[in-house]
């Protein structure tokens, strides 16, 4: 087995570990936080189906900012959804078979990283472009963003120009899953891919981004 497999299949593994507890503490952690003020936004529901209803408009549509900023709802739907689909292709590699549902989810993933890398540059010109935003960042927010551009173009390459051996990539991560580790592809736009998804699973509990489990 090589170095390099190796040092990959470790830096995978402690990134796992460091994401899960480190979801797990924070989720805990905010299940015992007391919350004394419950202040509705009116009009609201006042049925079961209503309250499901409207966290659904939420979650998927992100009502309540088209309302308030079109341009920040436009690069934010944009980079949530491509985001999902991406991620929705993504599975292929850690499932054997793969679902039905992933397969016919695979054309839609592949063009979806346009959405994700639009909205995310958008998002990150808005940070640059509008004062009070560029007021109330920190460099955390500049990287952050960044990180996730770098993570999304480096796919996009890999897919539209320099197509790398999935074949090979799966039988890693599968190997991971089983604690039978095969070599890692030799490929560096996809090491570096690989490199920035792994840093991204540490620093994920600890960041802005943690609002994802809400």
């Amino acid at each position: 087995m090589s170095t390099l497999t190796m040092i990959y299949a470790g830096m995978f593994y402690l990134a796992t570990l460091v994401l899960v507890a480190g979801l797990a503490f924070k989720i805990f952690d905010y299940s015992r936080t007391p919350a004394p003020l419950k202040i509705p936004t009116t009009p609201a529901p006042t049925t079961q189906s209503g309250v499901v209803y409207r966290i659904a408009k939420e979650v998927v549509v992100f009502e309540s900012l088209f309302k308030s900023n079109k341009w920040i709802w436009l690069f934010g739907w944009l980079f949530h959804f491509g985001l999902f689909l991406v991620l929705a292709r993504h599975l292929r590699y850690f499932t054997e078979p793969v679902w039905f549902w992933v397969g016919v989810v695979q054309p839609f993933g592949k063009y979806a990283s346009f959405m994700m890398v639009i909205g995310l540059a958008g998002l990150l010109a808005r940070r640059f472009v509008v004062d009070r935003v560029r007021y109330i960042s920190t460099p955390s927010d500049y990287l952050m963003l960044v990180l996730l551009l770098a993570i999304g173009v480096s796919g996009m390459l890999m897919t539209f120009v320099a197509h790398t051996d999935i074949i090979a990539l799966k039988q890693f991560f599968m190997g991971l899953m089983a604690a039978d580790i095969q070599p890692v592809p030799q490929d560096p736009i996809l090491l570096a891919h690989l490199a920035m998804v792994a840093l991204l699973m540490v620093i994920f509990p600890i960041s802005k981004l943690l609002h994802a489990p809400g």
